[in-house]
């Protein structure tokens, strides 16, 4: 997807003379003075204005959508006290394809094991949990991270309480530099095969579809570090992705929960 960045040649020049007319004011006792020409305003010019429109999308863009978790219960309404370790596994019976024998993800679930008491915690792929209001009804919703072995790849899922169920309302697999809760937004940063650059993809509530949708893609750069598309080797079992949310965030309570 080509990345969308905004002209801003005419808000510069703006700031520009108005600066220059800010100092002039204050280094003269006098009148004021011109800052000189200002360009002229163009407006945006259609293209090709007699091209039929398309009326389907080239490409499969992921624009969000509901699913209710089945097999879970949330006592009292009350998200926190659902364990994050129970909602993965629920997935996981959801989607036999994907986490199955022959599934992309089929070793995650025996990764799932070590998330148990006694288990090792190195080698448990369920990260922390996080929870604040990302829907905008006043209640924590849940925000779980976990590895999907054998790939380079995170599973970011974003679960909330809607008539009384567990409802997922985010399901994103992608590779991982870093994620951030930004007010009621979820940004995922990805790696880019461009040295210095990198994706990053927001994802924000909708009421009416009732889920997280894709709200922006950008192109970035960073000046740090090269990287590739092929494919990277599967990560040791210290490695996590990275979490950034603010310091209003609430990791979860439970030790499954906080397992990286």
């Amino acid at each position: 997807m080509p990345a969308r960045r905004p002209v801003r040649t005419a808000l510069v020049a703006a700031a520009v003379a108005l600066l220059s007319l800010t100092a002039a004011a204050c280094g003269d006792a006098g009148g004021l003075k011109g800052a000189g020409v200002t360009p002229t305003a163009v407006s945006p010019a259609r293209l090709w204005p007699d091209l039929r429109p398309a009326s389907s999308p080239a490409y499969a863009y992921d624009e969000g959508s509901a699913e209710t978790v089945k097999g879970v219960t949330v006592p009292d309404d009350d998200i926190r006290k659902v364990d994050p370790v129970d909602v993965v596994r629920a997935e996981f019976a959801a989607h036999p394809s994907d986490y199955g024998s022959k599934g992309a993800y089929h070793a995650t679930v025996d990764r799932m094991k070590e998330c148990a008491p006694g288990g090792s915690r190195a080698r448990c792929p369920l990260l922390k949990a996080y929870y604040r209001d990302l829907t905008g009804d006043g209640r924590a919703d849940m925000t779980l991270g976990f590895r999907l072995y054998p790939t380079n790849q995170t599973a970011v899922r974003v679960y909330a309480v809607d008539g009384h169920r567990l409802v997922q309302v985010l399901a994103d697999n992608d590779a991982i530099l870093g994620v951030e809760l930004a007010g009621r937004a979820v940004i995922v940063r990805s790696p880019a095969g461009i040295t210095g650059y990198e994706y990053r993809t927001t994802w924000t509530w909708d009421p009416e579809r009732r889920a997280m949708v894709f709200s922006r893609d950008e192109f970035l750069r960073t000046g740090r570090g090269r990287h590739s598309h092929a494919p990277s080797p599967s990560p040791a079992p210290s490695d996590t992705a990275g979490a950034s949310p603010s310091a209003s965030d609430t990791p979860g309570a439970s030790p499954s929960a906080s397992a990286r």
